[in-house]
């Protein structure tokens, strides 16, 4: 899958135009967001990755080149991220007005580290989108970090905490690429319905 860095915004009016469909990925600080980006796209260091949690503070467009082009849009983790309270509370207006009010958001992928589960953000979070219509993905991430047989019920756990339909996807990004198929498929399903 090809893919390129597009551009950052700080806040509403440095967004791009609205030319192709987008999907918000979204998560907790440290829940692997840059990782599962590049994992996604088959390339190191397109999503820029860093050991200090909260390090993504802007807006991130990355152009998927495909049969119907779309946009991943990284936004900035949230939670236990070591940066100053003042700065965290100020991308939530941009965070909520991207998500409230993007005409071109096709779906959010959020994604949740399936040692930690579901925390109480994720909680409110879902059905806030569910109530705006938004359709979501779910991916636990670090999978590689649990054994095979430990997966399957936090899987099932996580679907059951969060109310949602369908079961996430467990992905791992570090060993190989298993669930990043499959990924793929409810991705493009949130651009094309018919895929």
């Amino acid at each position: 899958m090809k893919a390129r860095f597009v551009t950052s915004a700080a806040k509403a009016s440095d967004f791009p135009p609205p030319t192709h469909p987008e999907i918000a990925v979204v998560g907790r600080s440290n829940v692997g967001k840059s990782s599962l980006i590049n994992a996604l796209v088959g390339t190191d260091g397109l999503a820029r990755t860093s050991r200090t949690p909260g390090r993504t503070r802007l807006l991130n467009w990355f152009e998927i080149e495909s049969k119907h082009p779309f946009y991943l849009v990284d936004l900035p983790g949230y939670g236990y991220a070591d940066v100053a309270a003042k700065v965290r509370h100020s991308w939530r207006p941009m965070i909520e007005t991207y998500l409230e009010s993007r005409t071109v958001l096709a779906g959010v992928l959020l994604l949740v580290d399936i040692r930690r589960g579901v925390q109480e953000e994720e909680l409110d979070f879902v059905p806030w989108l569910e109530s705006k219509g938004t359709p979501i993905v779910v991916a636990l991430t670090k999978a590689d970090k649990l054994s095979k047989n430990k997966r399957y019920p936090e899987i099932k756990r996580v679907r059951a905490e969060l109310g949602i339909t369908r079961d996430p996807y467990a992905v791992s990004t570090i060993t190989d690429d298993s669930g990043i198929p499959e990924l793929w498929k409810a991705l493009f399903g949130m651009i094309d319905p018919k895929v």
